[in-house]
């Protein structure tokens, strides 16, 4: 009796865009040392046809695709050829690389850069144009990353966390918990943020103060407020709705940002025990204090 065939791979294509400057390219080194087969500066016209080609060679395998965002009908033709390729059962994602303006700005002027959609000699003039161009697409990214923060090995230990091994694809929802403080800006990249404002502060406690969330008499403090236990019972009602919810969706990563004044001590707090109720409901979570050495 033959062999039954081997089943085919999967055909997993991840569409590599965002700001120019945020890291499209480091992210597609980083993509390639995971295996995946990239291709940079693809008019999206091609991306159907480069899918094609994957399939006639072995059925699937993965591919990063660093798409042209200058065409004029860039956002028509990556909406078709997305289409095209789900419609094929291909697994499809974007990852939309980000940064602040001001981090942009920086990158350019120490690589002595023109941005590429500038008009003027005016860095900022160029990233006004292209945040424009592609805030539609943003709004439709899987994943927004934002690089601000981040030097080249933290974005790839990062990139290494969500495309590494463990990313199988078999409706599996990755969490990311980030804390920050709102003197400093909001996170970029979050899908769902709280405010935690309305804690009792530790900074008007003298022997809290200079101490950091992650310290267990900070957390003691904050913990021990009737308002944090409803805060936290109410997060975890509604998230035991939410999670499943969003697997049945498809969606694959989700970002969420727990904020208070500096970043130093309530956010700190609620997102480590966030990501207790998100193990509680099944559900695995990365956590990172943005501020926390800010205060």
């Amino acid at each position: 009796m033959p062999d039954d065939p081997a089943p085919q791979a999967e055909l997993d294509v991840t569409i590599i865009t965002g700001m120019s400057g945020a890291g499209r390219s480091a992210a597609a080194d980083v993509l390639e040392d995971l295996g995946f087969f990239v291709i940079d500066n693809l008019p999206p016209a091609l991306i159907a046809k480069v899918a094609e080609l994957g399939r006639a060679k072995d059925g699937g395998g993965r591919f990063a695709l660093v798409v042209d965002t200058r065409s004029g009908d860039f956002m028509i033709e990556l909406e078709l050829a997305l289409a095209e390729l789900r419609d094929s059962g291909a697994r499809t994602r974007i990852l939309f690389l980000d940064a602040s303006d001001d981090v942009l700005v920086r990158r350019f002027d120490a690589t002595r850069r023109r941005h590429p959609l500038g008009e003027t000699d005016r860095v900022s003039d160029g990233i006004i144009r292209e945040r424009a161009l592609l805030e539609e697409l943003k709004g439709q990214a899987d994943l927004v990353l934002d690089t601000s923060d981040l030097n080249v090995h933290e974005l790839r230990d990062r990139l290494h966390e969500l495309f590494g091994e463990h990313d199988s694809g078999q409706g599996t929802l990755q969490a990311s918990i980030v804390s920050f403080g709102y003197k400093h800006g909001l996170p970029l990249d979050v899908d769902v943020v709280f405010d935690c404002r309305f804690l009792p502060n530790p900074h008007w406690v003298e022997t809290l103060r200079p101490l950091p969330g992650t310290d267990p008499k900070v957390r003691r403090y904050v913990m021990k407020q009737p308002e944090t236990k409803d805060f936290l019972a109410e997060l975890e009602r509604l998230f035991a709705l939410l999670l499943p919810a969003y697997v049945r969706e498809g969606k694959a990563y989700l970002s969420i940002g727990v904020g208070c004044t500096g970043g130093h001590h309530r956010s700190v707090v609620i997102a480590e025990e966030l990501a207790k109720v998100f193990k509680r409901l099944g559900f695995e979570s990365r956590v990172h204090h943005r501020d926390v050495e800010r205060g």
